[in-house]
């Protein structure tokens, strides 16, 4: 089985798809050999929203003229979902999507960005110079604006997402949670932070409450995971097959609803 459309894998903030650095570990292989025409977006890893969507809107249009398919399927992580909604609703590629799924997307911001956007002003703009230097040298980044991203990502009231999102679209999203500290090394510190600030489920970056947009699925997984490990990054040997058939299943859906 396989979609009618390719599938766009899009990352998101910090994560690169170089020829070392794959933003999504085996899940692009696992999908190709279940069948699916399956591409990796490589935006820049610190780079604004409406950067990042340009990016991707002239990715896709290349994918589209090299497969000769009329639209994607995009299935995007983190900060990649914001960046195509706004590619979608503000760059003219409505009717180049046929689907958007996005995963541990903060689509009302996450307290973590809105705790790093407050700690001294000398503390952020030294940390974003080192950042911005480091992506664009070394990793390839374009237009790299780590702070400029940090304030887009901010913790913001449902009410103030005033993006109105196309109806020719069909849109999904997920949430993951990473139910103990310990089941994920890397992201046990930020959920502690988000704990200690908001007492709600969350993935080590964002709440369960910030992943939900269009028509929400729940959480990827029923087990502990966090918002690294679902796209096959520091993810435990007992996790990696229900990660990839998280994947294949989704893909599944995807074609037996026509897309």
């Amino acid at each position: 089985m396989a979609t009618k459309y390719p599938i766009v894998l899009v990352h998101g903030i910090a994560a690169k798809q170089l020829r070392i650095l794959n933003a999504f570990g085996k899940i692009g292989n696992k999908l190709e050999e279940a069948g699916n025409a399956v591409f990796i977006a490589d935006t820049d890893g610190f780079g604004r929203i409406e950067t990042n969507a340009e990016q991707l809107r002239d990715y896709i249009e290349r994918v589209l003229s090299e497969t000769g398919a009329e639209k994607v399927n995009i299935i995007a992580h983190s900060k990649g979902g914001l960046d195509s909604k706004y590619m979608i609703t503000e760059l003219g590629m409505e009717d180049k999507v046929a689907s958007l799924t996005t995963l541990c997307t903060p689509h009302k911001g996450s307290i973590i960005a809105s705790w790093i956007w407050d700690l001294p002003r000398f503390m952020k703009k030294t940390l974003a110079f080192f950042i911005d230097n480091f992506y664009k040298l070394f990793l390839g980044d374009k237009k790299p604006d780590s702070l400029g991203a940090c304030e887009e990502l901010r913790r913001v009231d449902e009410s103030e997402d005033t993006l109105v999102f196309s109806e020719k679209v069909y849109c999904q999203s997920y949430s993951s949670n990473l139910k103990r500290g310990r089941d994920c090394f890397v992201m046990a510190l930020p959920m502690m932070i988000y704990k200690h600030f908001e007492s709600t489920d969350n993935d080590g970056l964002v709440s369960v409450e910030s992943a939900k947009f269009g028509n929400y699925r729940g959480e990827c997984l029923d087990i502990s995971v966090s918002h690294v490990q679902i796209i096959d990054l520091f993810s435990k040997k007992s996790q990696k097959e229900k990660i990839y058939s998280f994947y294949i299943s989704l893909a599944e859906e995807l074609e037996e609803m026509g897309y």
